[in-house]
């Protein structure tokens, strides 16, 4: 294992600290212990729990085509890590949508619980900062090798710079503890990733998309 890539790992580790400390909080929640509350259904603790469980399933889409895609064991790990939390993490939210007793989907826009309610969409998929279109994902299924990690890499650096933009809302106007404390792991983790994957697209000589 690289330095660099030890460095993300220690990183990681942290946001799994930061899960744990939700699992702990849902389970408070089903028990309906002393001094819990309940978000509101148009409040920024469920907004940001539907929108970025959206988010995040991309994440994990994009993430298990260039796993397939490519034989590079470092995209394959990163990308594989990637699916993997960013996929509990979705599990965690909308588990704390269903102790919540709130819906999974809204008729309100996207980022509207952070007030911005008329954000136009990017289209063709993209329904959220960051998120990359649909053209842009059947281009990385048709590619392999090289030029599938970079594609990635650069979707996946665009995708992060976005959650890290809704995480940071989150952790700002979210009243649930916890979940404040998983949005400000996420800004963490998804910094370090974005560092870690600038250096790996200098590697093949390709750099993040403006």
């Amino acid at each position: 294992m690289n330095r660099r890539y030890a460095g993300w790992v220690a990183g990681a580790a942290a946001a799994v600290l930061v899960a744990a400390g939700a699992v702990t909080y849902a389970v408070a929640e089903d028990s309906g212990g002393p001094g819990t509350r309940t978000p509101g259904a148009e409040s920024a603790d469920a907004g940001f729990a539907r929108d970025m469980s959206v988010h995040h399933q991309q994440a994990v889409e994009m993430s298990y085509i260039v796993r397939d895609r490519t034989k590079n064991e470092e995209v394959r790990r990163l990308a594989y890590d990637i699916a993997q939390t960013q996929a509990n993490q979705r599990g965690m939210m909308l588990g704390w949508l269903d102790l919540w007793g709130l819906p999974k989907v809204s008729a309100d826009p996207p980022m509207t619980w952070m007030g911005m309610r008329g954000m136009p969409s990017a289209g063709d998929g993209a329904l959220m900062p960051g998120m990359a279109t649909d053209t842009e994902l059947d281009r990385l299924r048709s590619l392999s090798g090289k030029p599938a990690e970079i594609l990635y890499l650069q979707l996946m650096t665009a995708h992060h710079q976005g959650g890290v933009h809704m995480a940071e809302g989150c952790a700002a106007k979210c009243t649930v503890d916890v979940e404040k404390r998983l949005a400000q792991g996420m800004v963490d983790a998804q910094r370090s990733e974005i560092e870690l994957m600038a250096g790996m697209l200098k590697e093949r000589g390709a750099r993040p998309r403006p």
